[in-house]
């Protein structure tokens, strides 16, 4: 079994605004101390895989290398969300992998933007084993702590050797679906896949990506990505996929996919008032709070709790800490794509 590790690293990261933003995305920050997000992942993946290759957009392509100089890079034409990215990384790496004569290559495919912490390698490698061992599309799931509604479920079905088939994909539900999921023992989907290339295109082919997969695979990818619309993987093929196991994942995770998450990510290192505080910023009789300063800024609160208080190059963010999945319609409006 070859390994190959693809990591996406083609997103900007709008719930993370100011921070995150088009010409800094958010897999280029470290939000504390350390290497960036991008750099962690790829750091990670390479305990797993053989080889490991960042999926990203033209505009950060020449960035790659500051986060992860040892990566293979591979430039999507478009950004059109995890769907058609994952066809034309499986694509892409079947046949470079076949030319340096690797015709058992699994993909282990991971978002650049997530917090892991425990035994990731070992449950990578057990889910690259189900991919390589049974074709399925293999994806982690992670117990819920809580009951998230930013989150799609799944619900495991009958057990196997350290997996279970999956027994249905279920998005964002609201709090009291979320609530009796978690109850039932469903697994959050964490955005991690195994899979081997011809396993998944093949399920890729079956549904609306079908264009998509000619295209690619007759060379036109170009003109593929600008006829397809953006679509994520779970829609695209993961929910009416034949064949989709899951390993459940006995590491600490969390997608940072907003400000709330930092509250979570950082607990350990909260002030006395239980506030996270990133960079240069002041705190009096402030509680429960997200204060965050890039570099040369400030910011300094007084007599407030339960915010996200954040300054970026001269830009501020002030919303309630819980609300904190809202910030996208912020950068809607600012980039004109809310009318």
């Amino acid at each position: 079994m070859h390994v190959v590790a693809v990591v996406l690293a083609g997103g900007r990261g709008t719930r993370m605004y100011p921070a995150s933003s088009e010409q800094r995305p958010k897999q280029f920050l470290s939000f504390g101390d350390g290497p960036s997000l991008l750099a962690r992942t790829v750091e990670r993946a390479s305990e797993v895989a053989d080889t490991v290759y960042v999926l990203t957009r033209p505009d950060y392509a020449d960035d790659i290398a500051d986060h992860a100089p040892d990566a293979e890079v591979l430039v999507e034409p478009a950004g059109r969300d995890t769907g058609p990215a994952l066809v034309y990384a499986a694509h892409e790496v079947r046949e470079r992998e076949a030319d340096a004569g690797h015709d058992d290559t699994v993909l282990l495919n991971l978002p650049s933007d997530h917090y892991v912490e425990g035994d990731f390698a070992g449950v990578a490698r057990r889910a690259c084993e189900v991919a390589s061992e049974t074709d399925a599309l293999v994806t982690l799931g992670v117990e819920p702590d809580r009951a998230a509604t930013g989150y799609g479920y799944i619900k495991p079905g009958e057990e196997r050797d350290g997996y279970h088939d999956a027994a249905g994909f279920f998005e964002k539900p609201d709090a009291g679906a979320a609530e009796r999921y978690r109850y039932n023992g469903f697994l959050w989907n964490a955005g991690m896949f195994a899979w081997t290339p011809d396993a998944f295109l093949d399920e890729a082919r079956r549904g609306d990506l079908a264009q998509l997969v000619k295209g690619v695979e007759a060379g036109n990818a170009e003109r593929a990505f600008a006829l397809c619309e953006p679509v994520s993987v779970d829609y695209a093929v993961l929910e009416d996929a034949r064949n989709v196991a899951v390993v459940p994942a006995t590491f600490d995770w969390d997608d940072l996919g907003a400000w709330d998450a930092l509250v979570r990510v950082f607990a350990d290192a909260a002030d006395e008032g239980g506030n996270v505080v990133l960079g240069d910023a002041l705190t009096v009789d402030t509680e429960n709070c997200v204060v965050a300063a890039g570099e040369g800024q400030h910011v300094s609160t007084v007599g407030v709790s339960d915010l996200t208080v954040a300054a970026y190059d001269g830009n501020v963010l002030v919303v309630p800490t819980r609300e904190a999945q809202r910030v996208r319609d912020v950068v809607d409006r600012l980039s004109g794509d809310d009318a």
